[in-house]
Formats: C-alpha cells, sequence, structure tokens
C-alpha cells in the first residue's frame, strides 16, 4: 500500500497551475499554511503569532475589530488557504497547489499544509514533503507516540508533528443517562456501558422513554471503525469491508428501526439540535475537539445545557482525527515551519494552554499530566462536563491508541460508505443499492481501487 502511495494524485494535476502562480511579478512573500477549517489558525494567531497580545486583548474585550487583519509570525506575513474537506474538496485543491509549488510565485507557495489521519499517508509517503528532522524539529520525546507513526513515512522519516492528541470517548447527558441507565456519574455510566452489547441493550428504554441513543446514524462509526483488524483496501488494491463496519451497519439499522437515532450526519442540524437542553440525545461520541468544536449548541448560553453532561471510555477504545502539520516540499519557509512545529508539541506553556484555555488534549504528555495533576489538586475540571477532570481520563484512554490499518482512501471510504447507507436507511434505496452506490462512489474518486469482489 506505501509503495503505491508515491505518485498518486500530487503529478496529476500539474496542468491545473496557472500562469500567475509561475511568475514571481507584483507578489508578496508569505508564510502560506493549507488547512480546512480555522480551528488550528485560531490556535496559531492566539499563541504564536506576533500579534498574539492584540488578539487576547479583543477577546477579553469581545471587541472582533481590535484583532489585526493580517497577522505574522517573526515579522512575515501569514497566508491561510482555506478550503473545505467535504468529498475530498481539500485533497483536492492541495494536490493542485503542492503539483506546482516548486514553480509556483511566493505569495502561493505552500509552506506548511495540515492533514488529517483519513489521508495523511498520502502525503508522508510522497515527494510532496520534507523530512522535518533536516530543517530542525527533531525533538519527539513528549509526543505520543502513534502521532509521530502516522506523521513518518514507510521508512520511518517523520514529515510532520500533531498538535494535538485525540483519544475519544462517549460524550453522555447525565440527566438522560439518569432516565435510562439509573446513574449519572462517570464511573457507574461507564459500567453500564463498557461493552456493545450492554450499550446495544439500551435501545429498547431509549425507546420506551422517549429518547435517543444517538442524535445521528454515524455517532458510533468510529468507535467501530478504528477498530479493525483489516484495512479498507488490500494490499492488491481489492476494496474489502471489515466486521467491525458490518458490525457498526447492524447496530445503526437496529436503532433506526427503532427510532433511537437519526438520519442526519454527525454535522447536520438535525443531529446538532439534540445538543440543545431540549434534546433527546443519550451521547455523543468523540475526542476533546469535538465538545469544544462541534457542540456550541450545547453550550448555547440559553438553549444549551452546559454542565449536563459527562465523558467515559465506553464501550471501545479508539481515537478520532487530529490535526498533523506538514512541511511542503517546494516551500521557503523552512525557519517558520520550524518554530510552529516545534512550539505546538516542546513549548510546554503553550500546550498547556491548549488544555486549560481550549479544552484540548496537547500532543505534549508532560504537558497533559500537569493540567490533570493541578485539576485534581484543587478539586476541579471541565465545567462543560459537570467538573469532571476529562484530562486525566484521556490520558488513561490514549494509552489504547493504535493506528493501524489505515490507507490512503479512507477518507472517501469513511465518508462515502456513511452517505450512501444514510440513502437506505431513509428509504430512498434498498441496502443492495446502497452498497452499489458506495462502490461507484469509490471508483469515482478512486479508479485505481478494485471494486469488483467487493461483498458485505
Amino acid at each position: 500500500m506505501k509503495k503505491r502511495v508515491l505518485g498518486l494524485g500530487l503529478g496529476a494535476l500539474v496542468a491545473g497551475v496557472t500562469l500567475a502562480s509561475l511568475t514571481s511579478c507584483g507578489t508578496k512573500d508569505v508564510f502560506h499554511i493549507y488547512a480546512w477549517n480555522e480551528e488550528f489558525k485560531g490556535f496559531f494567531e492566539k499563541y504564536l503569532c506576533d500579534e498574539k497580545d492584540k488578539f487576547v486583548e479583543a477577546a477579553e474585550k469581545k471587541d472582533e475589530s481590535l484583532k489585526p487583519k493580517t497577522y505574522h509570525l517573526d515579522g512575515k506575513e501569514v497566508k491561510w488557504t482555506i478550503v473545505p474537506s467535504d468529498d475530498g474538496q481539500y485533497q483536492t485543491a492541495l494536490d493542485n497547489a503542492l503539483a506546482g509549488n516548486a514553480n509556483a510565485n511566493t505569495e502561493n507557495k505552500v509552506d506548511m499544509f495540515l492533514a488529517e489521519a483519513d489521508y495523511i499517508l498520502k502525503y508522508t509517503n510522497s515527494d510532496a514533503t520534507k523530512d522535518v528532522t533536516k530543517i530542525g524539529v527533531t525533538d519527539f520525546s513528549t509526543v505520543y507516540n502513534y502521532t509521530k507513526q502516522a506523521a513518518s513515512d514507510a521508512s520511518g522519516v517523520v514529515k510532520g508533528v500533531s498538535f494535538q492528541c485525540c483519544p475519544a470517548g462517549v460524550i453522555y447527558r447525565r440527566s438522560i443517562a439518569k432516565e435510562l441507565l439509573g446513574v449519572d456519574k462517570p464511573e457507574e455510566v461507564q459500567e453500564k456501558i463498557n461493552t456493545w452489547e450492554k450499550f446495544n441493550s439500551y435501545a429498547d428504554v431509549a425507546k420506551e422513554k422517549g429518547y435517543l441513543m444517538t442524535g445521528s446514524f454515524a455517532a458510533t462509526y468510529r468507535a467501530f471503525s478504528n477498530n479493525t483488524s483489516k484495512p479498507w483496501v488490500d494490499k492488491d488494491g481489492y476494496l474489502q469491508m471489515d466486521d467491525q463496519i458490518k458490525a457498526w451497519m447492524d447496530q445503526t439499522v437496529d436503532f433506526n428501526n427503532k427510532k433511537v437515532t437519526k438520519t442526519d450526519g454527525i454535522w447536520d442540524g438535525g443531529c446538532t439540535q439534540e445538543m440543545y437542553k431540549t434534546g433527546k440525545a443519550f451521547c455523543y461520541f468523540g475526542p476533546a475537539w469535538y465538545y469544544n468544536f462541534s457542540m456550541s449548541n450545547a453550550q448555547d448560553p440559553d438553549k444549551g445545557c452546559f454542565g449536563d453532561w459527562g465523558l467515559v471510555e465506553g464501550p471501545a477504545s479508539y481515537f478520532w482525527g487530529g490535526t498533523w502539520m506538514l512541511a511542503a516540499n517546494g516551500g521557503d519557509d523552512d525557519a517558520l515551519v520550524k518554530k510552529t512545529m516545534n512550539a505546538f508539541i516542546n513549548d510546554k506553556d503553550l500546550c498547556k494552554k491548549l488544555v486549560k484555555n481550549e479544552g484540548q488534549f496537547s500532543n505534549n504528555q508532560n504537558a497533559n499530566k500537569e493540567v490533570a495533576a493541578e485539576y485534581d489538586a484543587a478539586g476541579e475540571g471541565n465545567k462543560f462536563l459537570g467538573g469532571q477532570n476529562d484530562t486525566k481520563l484521556y490520558l488513561e484512554l490514549a494509552k489504547n491508541i493504535k493506528f493501524q490499518n489505515q490507507t490512503i482512501y479512507d477518507q472517501y471510504c469513511n465518508e462515502g460508505l456513511q452517505n450512501k447507507f444514510a440513502e437506505f436507511l431513509k428509504g430512498s434505496v434498498t441496502k443492495e443499492q446502497a452498497i452499489n452506490n458506495f462502490k461507484d462512489y469509490i471508483k469515482t474518486k478512486a479508479p485505481e481501487v478494485k471494486t469488483d469482489k467487493f461483498t458485505i
């Protein structure tokens, strides 16, 4: 698989590079970063840029107009290109940019870009990325090992770093847990749902009492997909389905038939509206970034249910997502790439701020341990989670993270299956048609993947 990655996608779009990007006339010399959303951009501007004090002042005074329109790092202007991740849009745009990066002008040249676990191998195992140890990123002593593994090529050459570690669990409503399980404290809830058999058994109770087990049919997907025993595409290039994925399909069909989940996707309004205090969903599945980045409805001061949440490991250990910074070949700002990467893994004070101020779980083990100990000593924790010390729990969950059976096609396979299976759950197509539609989607997105032997 990793050998097959080398040329994938990165040379195919060279023709798309415009003449404007090949000339240096009338352009600015900038530090250029590609990303799919503004989460990391906010942390970068708040904690690393030259204008970070103005960022903090604007936040404290709740006046966005006080924020600089342009940010700089060591005096150089920082430029961001943000392209949504949906349906591979980000990968396509990034591939286009990287293909002509060596000849791009100084304003369009990509210096650093972000990648997710679902497709990071595509870039680490290609000549589109640099060995970061050669530009001065050499201390990985406090990072979580899987994050280094994910950012390395098949020979072990490190191409980047992640600013976060993403162990995930079950984020549950305490008040609804009391109704369904008869308990609401994390240690008690965990005992009630520590296997899929136990978790699934409450579907009938939820149906009887008018609650939802989850707000989306896809809510539990990552807890299954992260525990597969084989990859989506085998070493000979054939599409295949692991038993864990089949188990997820069985569960979501059962939940859908009992009407204890919704056919909305995890990002859809029908799912997120269940996060309000009037919502009926027992739980959501995710890591620290999920309730900080994706649960704003739950934190709404008027309609939300801030503090009525708890966190447990749930039926399975898993991780979800993560943001890796990769150094782009052809980029000419290695010093700023080095500074950024080292800051977000080795500046313990910065990493502690990510945990304490942003609710993240950082990629610095010492920072996480210190924050967890500070919370313990003070008898406090995450107020959104009713004061629970989630950092302490994540320290334990991080020990179980496995980065295995990943392929360069995972975004297409994971998102494609969920989207096509939703059509079956909604009654638009038969199950067989949904699977055939999934195969057709993969053929479109990755024609080199063989689908003729694919069955469930």
